[in-house]
């Protein structure tokens, strides 16, 4: 097979909970034990570093390895979903895994695969655990996909865990309430593995902190280790309770919301450091300040274009997207036009309910099955006060806006991924 026929047989013979839901969720770790050992635990052979959370795991984990490739060492980094190739998912310094290798991994592997029936993603963490191993990177920074207790990369033994924040999200899967999801995400907390939460919130942050009394490790909140300040000039000014500072801090992941996150850096950095590893200030700038160039991450508030100011981001649920009204709220502009699709597992009224009544929007559906339909969208977004038109697709809502906006407008399209995917 070829690149192509080889994701055809990919997306077409195992189950992705990306595009099909919660289908395809396995509710155990029996597949990836069983490929663990019979790859020969390949994620041995390298240090790592894991990380979990609702909102902000994947900026968290590309800042993270930008700031190891800045201080020269080899880096792997899995994330989850992609936008545009499949092999976005699967990287080493930057360098997405070759065509050649997805090839030969699964043709390798495709009659095991068969007998098996693992999940697309058992299978994708065990293709990119072996990628690490065989290209011999120093140090993997590895992206949870969903929850954290039973997620498929919850076989490693990092040197850190880390758990950005807790929202309401994939509810169906990990839980109606706060602390039911957070106890699904603190299952990556391990014994004498030191973990940093993100945010110290009331309504969860007691099951972390039995966890980690469980596991007889350390915890640490970023949100009181650090003070963050904004400058004018979009900088940052950093302050850890032990007085160490890093004033005017640059990054280039633009959305308001990363003030959130770079403190979970910050402090992982720490840790890191006290395991031995070599990180200077120097790397922690230059790999904040440069985090799309040597990684590749796309669609977190990313400009598409200047005149009228276009925007896309992935942020997809009531946390991610209250950050994106407030960040909205910020911007100058005539006339707000909001390009708009979402997937039907999500808990779309309470989105709806939050986003601009001002806007126009333009409802459409991205080209996977769990998407939406449209007019169901617009519904929805109509009892909420939201108007605009109907476009069955994101290219065609997209075209639309670019059509009606001026120059002194602003476009922004997101409320999924795959919406964001389709535009880049």
């Amino acid at each position: 097979m070829n690149y192509q026929e080889t994701l055809d047989w990919l997306f077409a013979q195992l189950p992705m909970y990306q595009r099909e839901g919660q289908a395809a969720y396995k509710a155990n770790l029996n597949n990836t034990l069983f490929l663990d050992e019979h790859f020969h635990h390949p994620h041995r052979q390298f240090k790592t570093i894991h990380v979990a959370g609702t909102n902000g795991k994947g900026s968290v984990s590309h800042m993270l390895a930008s700031i190891l490739q800045e201080a020269g060492y080899k880096t792997g980094l899995y994330t989850s979903p992609h936008l545009k190739d499949f092999r976005e998912r699967i990287k080493v310094n930057g360098e997405m895994v070759s065509e050649q290798y997805v090839i030969d991994f699964i043709g390798q592997n495709q009659a095991l695969f068969a007998e098996l029936k693992p999940s697309f993603f058992e299978m994708t963490v065990a293709m990119a655990f072996q990628y690490f191993a065989d290209t011999e990177v120093d140090i993997a920074v590895i992206e949870v996909g969903l929850g954290g207790r039973l997620d498929s990369t919850n076989i490693i033994t990092p040197l850190a865990s880390i758990i950005t924040n807790i929202s309401f999200d994939h509810m169906a899967l990990l839980g109606n309430t706060l602390p039911e999801i957070a106890a699904e995400k603190a299952g990556i907390i391990k014994t004498d593995i030191p973990a940093v939460i993100g945010t110290r919130d009331a309504a969860y942050d007691f099951v972390f902190e039995k966890k980690a009394s469980d596991c007889h490790t350390t915890l640490t909140f970023a949100s009181e280790e650090w003070q963050m300040g904004k400058n004018e000039d979009g900088t940052y000014d950093a302050r850890h309770k032990s007085g160490i500072t890093y004033p005017h801090l640059s990054c280039d992941l633009k959305g308001s919301y990363q003030r959130k996150n770079i403190p979970v850096v910050l402090e992982t950095v720490l840790l890191l450091q006290s395991c031995g590893l070599a990180l200077y200030e120097q790397d922690i700038r230059q790999g904040l300040a440069r985090v799309i160039p040597n990684t590749g991450l796309h669609g977190r508030w990313e400009q598409l274009a200047e005149r009228p100011y276009t925007i896309c981001d992935t942020g997809h649920n009531i946390d991610g997207l209250s950050e994106i009204r407030a960040q909205l709220e910020s911007c100058s502009y005539d006339k707000l036009h909001f390009v708009i699709g979402m997937v039907s597992d999500k808990d779309v009224d309470s989105v709806l309910s939050i986003l601009p009544k001002d806007a126009r929007y333009y409802f459409c559906k991205a080209s996977i099955p769990r998407a939406m339909n449209e007019k169901i969208l617009a519904q929805k977004a109509c009892a909420h006060g939201l108007e605009g038109d109907i476009y069955p697709t994101v290219a065609e809502a997209y075209a639309a806006a670019r059509a009606a906006a001026t120059p002194e407008d602003m476009i922004y399209i997101g409320g999924s991924t795959f919406v964001v995917a389709e535009v880049i």
